[in-house]
């Protein structure tokens, strides 16, 4: 099985580990550093899927909430693209759900954490705002259309590492972060 890891910005790099992963030579695991946008994201992400060929792709990281705590983990199977959101009078299709690819596959089903709707834009959101979904980020929708249309099951894991609106530290998310999602992933039991 090859999976790869997605994520946007060093600080987000968290070494996934599944137990019974250690000494199995049919487990690979690669890591890819999308870059922060959408544009980068489903670049390179296209890029990798077309010389890796995973069987499935997670992509890990931080992400703003306005209606959760800092620290709460999310499972993402469905995406919100908040700049299409804007056309959604026009017919515009912004969301996106991919649990059915996963679902096939058996996988993430065991995960203990919560569903959750992640909400993407090219817009760092600063201020309190109406936003569809429990975290936002710079990158999972994006991601969620280039697997969803290469028929490559996608999973999102965020970590909310600050509420939108609020003052948040720049490094502290991070590291919090990498400890929180390299544990939550030790923790699951495997796909």
């Amino acid at each position: 099985m090859k999976i790869l890891v997605t994520y946007a910005v060093q600080g987000e790099f968290a070494e996934l580990k599944f137990p019974g992963m250690r000494g199995d030579d049919e487990v690979q695991v690669g890591y890819l550093r999308t870059g922060i946008g959408k544009v980068k994201s489903a670049y390179y992400l296209t890029d990798a899927l077309n010389r890796l060929q995973p069987d499935v792709v997670i992509n890990v990281g931080t992400a703003g909430t306005v209606g959760h705590r800092v620290g709460d983990i999310f499972v993402c199977r469905r995406f919100v693209d908040r700049d299409m959101l804007q056309l959604k009078g026009l017919g515009v299709d912004y969301r996106l759900d991919v649990s059915a690819l996963l679902e096939e596959k058996g996988y993430c089903r065991h995960w203990q954490a919560a569903d959750g709707v992640c909400n993407t834009g090219d817009s760092f959101l600063t201020g309190q705002a109406d936003v569809e979904g429990d975290v936002v980020d710079m990158e999972a929708y994006a991601q969620a259309w280039v697997c969803r249309a290469r028929g490559v099951p996608f999973v999102a894991v965020k970590y909310a590492a600050y509420v939108i609106g609020q003052p948040a530290s720049c490094e502290e998310p991070f590291s919090g972060a990498r400890r929180t999602l390299e544990a939550f992933f030790e923790q699951t039991g495997g796909l």
